[in-house]
């Protein structure tokens, strides 16, 4: 985070909130090959962090995942337990389907 000389957060901090509140985030489950499961979390603007969203959602639910492009996919099913967790990283809930 970029802070100034006050302590308050810089303007690339602000933009990326403003930007997670006006997100339409879609979260979808696919199958690969061999029958495996992913979550696939899309729908993130260009002003979102992907990958630091990613690596906090690994780190939430404990399981692997890559970013491809502006799309997150997670190793196995976690569609249910994404929500809150991308509520609680800042962005709307209303903004968030299934």
């Amino acid at each position: 985070m970029a802070e100034d000389l006050f302590g308050l957060p810089g303007e690339t901090d602000v933009f990326e909130e403003i930007a997670k509140s006006e997100q339409k985030i879609k979260v979808t489950t696919a199958t690969r090959r061999y029958g495996k499961k992913i979550t696939v979390v899309q729908g993130f603007d260009k002003h979102v962090d992907v990958k630091g969203v990613c690596k906090q959602l690994k780190q939430e639910l404990a399981c692997g995942g890559t970013v491809k492009g502006d799309t997150i996919e997670l190793q196995g099913d976690h569609q249910k337990k994404i929500k809150p967790i991308l509520v609680r990283l800042g962005f709307s809930e209303s903004a968030i389907t299934d």
